[in-house]
């Protein structure tokens, strides 16, 4: 569920909506509402102003990558391989024959069942979401996070939208995978942003898309190994 969804006081509203808009992971219809507000009213513009700054430096964390030669090459010559057949003079001879049309297209239509056919012999490898964001909130709690599981760093980034821990408390990352007993991720770090390693047990499951979730716990996180204090904030990871 995205903030647009349910855009009440309670998950957070324009704040947490803003900052679903720079990740980009709102629905393109609503995408295009919040675009529409950013022209047309001041103060939500300001909040996604607010949201690249706060969320750059995560960005900044990663280089830039140059595609490879190769996909210019393979691009012009699947545009334009057309073209430049077509303007070629034709020949005569075997152009003009009517046994080789007919060939031709035989040939053809065996090799588009073989290309319909193809895909159900070999099934496509899928492909791993190598980034995974998740909004973090509930009902009836102040406390809200952008979570951003990043699958070749092994880390979740942490980004505080609002709420505090309070004293001796301390908030503690849960990862939840169907009706399975919640997996402890570790205690969040104190701050504004937080990065919590990921286990090679917990990475798998993080890339089929879990549940988020963020418990109150006393200092040092949850003594008994499952959450025993009220869960604040919780979502679900899915691909940006």
């Amino acid at each position: 569920m995205t903030l647009a969804e349910d855009n009440g006081p309670e998950r957070g509203g324009d704040d947490l909506l803003a900052a679903e808009y720079v990740l980009g992971v709102l629905p393109a219809d609503e995408r295009q509402i919040a675009s529409r507000r950013i022209e047309t009213e001041t103060a939500f513009a300001r909040l996604v102003d607010a949201w690249e700054a706060h969320l750059s430096p995560m960005a900044a964390a990663y280089a830039a990558v140059e595609p490879p030669a190769s996909v210019k090459v393979a691009i012009d010559r699947r545009l334009f391989a057309s073209a430049s057949a077509t303007s070629a003079a034709p020949r005569a001879g075997l152009w003009s024959s009517l046994a080789f049309w007919r060939g031709l297209a035989a040939a053809a239509i065996a090799a588009l069942a073989v290309y319909v056919a193809l895909p159900s012999v070999i099934p496509p490898v899928p492909q791993p979401q190598t980034r995974l964001v998740a909004s973090l909130a509930a009902n009836n709690s102040n406390v809200k996070y952008l979570a951003v599981y990043d699958a070749a760093r092994h880390e979740v980034g942490l980004s505080l939208v609002s709420g505090e821990r309070g004293a001796g408390k301390d908030f503690e990352l849960w990862m939840i995978e169907g009706k399975n007993a919640p997996v402890s991720m570790g205690v969040i770090p104190a701050g504004q942003t937080a990065r919590v390693a990921v286990t090679p047990a917990v990475q798998q499951k993080l890339a089929q898309g879990a549940v988020l979730a963020v418990s109150l716990e006393p200092t040092g996180g949850s003594p008994t190994g499952q959450p025993t204090g009220p869960v604040v904030a919780a979502g679900d990871l899915k691909g940006i």
